[in-house]
C-alpha cells in the first residue's frame, strides 16, 4: 500500500512540472503580445522562465524587460555548449520591489556562432554587466559590441585563447614579459 501511495505521489509531482511546463509565464505573454519574439525553452528546477533570444534583438528585447521592471542584473555569464557548437550568453534578471518578498525573475539565452561571437553589450541598461561582460569576453570570448571598456580581467592582456573554451588547448608553458 505505501507503494501505492507514492506511485500516485510521483504521478502528481510529475503532472505539475507537466502543468508548469505548459503555463506560458505573463512576461512572455506580454513580450509576445508587444511584438518581441522569442522562445520559450522552458522553465528551470526553480520555476524561473527561460527565454532564447536572437542577438539581433537583444538590446530592444532587454530594453523592454527594463521597461516591464526587471530593474537589477543578478547575473550575466556564459557557456560552451560543447566543441564546435554554440557559445551562449547568458542573463538572469529580477524585478526587485518594496512590495514583494520574492522577486520575479527571468533568464535570457542568445546563441552565438563560434565563428562570429558577437553580441550586443547591455551595459548601458544594467551597469552591473560591466565586469561580467569582461569576464565572460576573457573565458570565452564572446565580443560584447558597444562595452566601453571591454578587456581582459582575470588573464593576462597577451594570454592567447580562452580558457573555459572546450575545446581550448593549454600552452605548455606561458612566458612572462616585460614583467618589470
Amino acid at each position: 500500500m505505501a507503494t501505492d501511495k507514492s506511485a500516485s505521489s510521483e504521478e502528481n509531482q510529475a503532472q505539475e512540472q507537466t502543468a508548469a511546463i505548459t503555463t506560458t509565464p505573463e512576461v512572455s505573454t506580454w513580450l509576445t503580445t508587444n511584438g518581441f519574439e522569442h522562445e520559450l525553452l522552458g522553465l528551470d528546477h526553480q520555476g524561473t522562465p527561460v527565454l532564447k533570444v536572437d542577438r539581433e534583438y537583444l538590446l530592444p528585447f532587454a530594453t523592454a524587460l527594463y521597461a516591464y521592471g526587471f530593474n537589477y542584473l543578478m547575473c550575466q555569464c556564459g557557456y560552451d555548449a560543447g566543441a564546435g557548437e554554440e557559445l551562449v550568453s547568458v542573463y538572469h534578471l529580477a524585478k526587485l520591489t518594496d512590495s514583494t518578498d520574492k522577486p520575479e525573475e527571468i533568464r535570457l539565452k542568445v546563441f552565438l556562432p563560434r565563428t562570429d561571437p558577437h553580441c550586443p553589450s547591455v551595459f548601458w541598461i544594467w551597469k552591473t554587466a560591466d565586469w561580467q561582460e569582461r569576464e565572460t569576453y576573457d573565458m570565452y570570448g564572446i565580443v560584447y559590441d558597444g562595452h566601453p571598456n571591454l578587456k581582459r580581467i582575470l588573464m593576462p592582456e597577451d594570454w592567447i585563447g580562452y580558457p573555459m573554451r572546450k575545446d581550448y588547448v593549454t600552452p605548455d608553458f606561458y612566458e612572462l614579459q616585460d614583467a618589470y
